[in-house]
């Protein structure tokens, strides 16, 4: 499925963007520092046993239409989409997750992330990267720290491995590792299924939920909600109440609850852990 004009018409409202669209860098930087502020990353779904449907017009309907966010392959399997219907030349990557781990931890290629061609040479878009989601178009050069409205990215390359790192304080801290060997659909079907249904996925035993806006990050992980401006002292508040994680989600995330019964109940039985473990 290609989207329709109405649907990049109607993506470009979800996001807020009016400004002009091409296939250029500054369209490309626009979506960049849009689309995550617009869409949060969450993991409703899997925290609810429900199914992660990465069709497109399932994507369509919940992210665009249905006031929902979600996770990698939904974020930039959306975007994908969006640029390849502009008409901008996209490859489709995956990566090793090894964010707040020892980065030659060897884990699965969990993450979907967009290689863009432009005239001027190779880019990455990522949308779907949750807390250090990056919010401007990456130059794919290493060894450049690179600005963006947040804080500044770079990459390292490693024989035919690349790391994408950002820049926290004055340390550089790895988030993932890729490499530039494209990525087929059914890649990221199998990556899908085990991120949303394996017992080991910890989009299923916690929720996670970030969305950078102007000057600052906030963040949700199990019951900590977190607020951090770039360069500067973050500030966090632990919730106690399973009224108080579904008004933070309403409110400051701006996401429809899929199913708000469902989640009260299983908050009431995850809270006292969490809360118990501080």
């Amino acid at each position: 499925m290609t989207l329709r004009a109405a649907d990049i018409d109607a993506y470009f409202a979800r996001i807020g963007w009016a400004g002009p669209v091409a296939t250029d860098r500054a369209t490309l930087n626009a979506i960049a520092a849009h689309h995550p502020a617009a869409i949060p990353f969450e993991n409703l779904d899997p925290y609810l046993d429900r199914p992660v449907d990465l069709a497109p017009d399932a994507l369509v309907a919940k992210l665009i239409h249905g006031q929902r966010g979600g996770y990698c392959f939904e974020q930039n399997g959306l975007l994908r989409l969006v640029l390849e219907k502009i008409g901008f030349a996209v490859t489709p990557l995956s990566g090793r997750v090894v964010w707040n781990m020892d980065p030659e931890t060897v884990t699965a290629r969990t993450h979907m992330v967009l290689r863009v061609d432009l005239p001027e040479g190779p880019v990455l878009i990522d949308s779907g990267f949750g807390s250090a989601v990056p919010t401007g178009v990456l130059d794919l050069v290493p060894d450049i720290a690179q600005p963006t409205p947040h804080e500044p990215f770079r990459f390292i390359r490693i024989g035919d491995e690349w790391r994408a790192q950002i820049q926290i304080g004055r340390e550089w801290r790895t988030t993932y590792r890729f490499d530039l060997m494209p990525q087929q659909q059914v890649d990221y079907a199998v990556a899908n299924w085990f991120t949303s249904t394996h017992p080991d996925s910890h989009f299923r035993h916690g929720l996670t939920l970030a969305r950078p806006l102007p000057g600052r990050r906030i963040s949700l992980r199990g019951n900590a909600f977190a607020t951090h401006p770039p360069g500067g002292v973050g500030e966090r508040r632990t919730l106690t109440e399973p009224e108080e994680v579904v008004a933070i989600i309403e409110g400051e995330f701006g996401l429809r609850i899929p199913d708000r019964k469902a989640l009260l109940a299983r908050l009431h039985h995850d809270l006292p852990a969490m809360v118990a473990a501080g």
